[in-house]
């Protein structure tokens, strides 16, 4: 399927740029979806229970766009999905069993990355393809009221934040720079 290209830093063929992208995107919503499946395992009290699986259900929607997206396009996911499926489960997991605060301190870090490389690509996308752009955009809406939400539930209470939001980043940019390429 021919469609207009996603950013191209790298110099690739724009086909090939495409799907790099969305291979990219699709393992940023999957690894969301399974930090929140490890956030809920841990946290089941009342009042986190049902904002966690909210805003699971979010990313689950952006997930689901991204598999037809690959699937309409021929694109294959990333080779690290075993891996973020672990990985994104473990740092739900360990951030809720360090508190309620510390979960929402992972929100807020994972969110915004995330907000940052959503807003890169669509500055690129949106004189291309204006249709994914504003997918995009929306998704990004979503990621800054999670973000938001984090920061209203506490996330800056959380033990050694600013280590902690610093660790997440960086792992997040790891991951981001590795379903690139792989």
């Amino acid at each position: 399927m021919s469609s207009p290209h996603l950013p191209n830093p790298s110099g690739l063929p724009p086909e090939r740029a495409r799907a790099r992208a969305l291979r990219v995107d699709h393992a940023g919503e999957y690894g969301a979806v399974r930090i929140y499946a490890g956030q809920r395992a841990v946290l089941r009290d009342p009042q986190t229970a049902p904002l966690l699986a909210h805003m699971e259900e979010e990313e689950r929607r952006h997930l689901r766009a991204f598999e037809k997206r690959l699937a309409d396009e021929g694109v294959r996911p990333t080779a690290l999905l075993p891996l973020w499926h672990v990985a994104g489960f473990a740092l739900g997991a360990a951030t809720a069993l360090l508190g309620r605060e510390a979960a929402m301190a992972c929100t807020v870090a994972v969110e915004e990355v995330i907000d940052g490389h959503y807003a890169r690509q669509i500055a690129e996308l949106a004189p291309r393809d204006p249709e994914l752009a504003a997918t995009l955009e929306s998704f990004r809406a979503d990621e800054l009221a999670h973000r938001d939400t984090g920061l209203a539930e506490g996330a800056e209470r959380a033990p050694a934040y600013p280590l902690l939001s610093t660790v997440i980043k960086a792992g997040c940019r790891i991951a981001i720079a590795l379903s690139e390429i792989l």
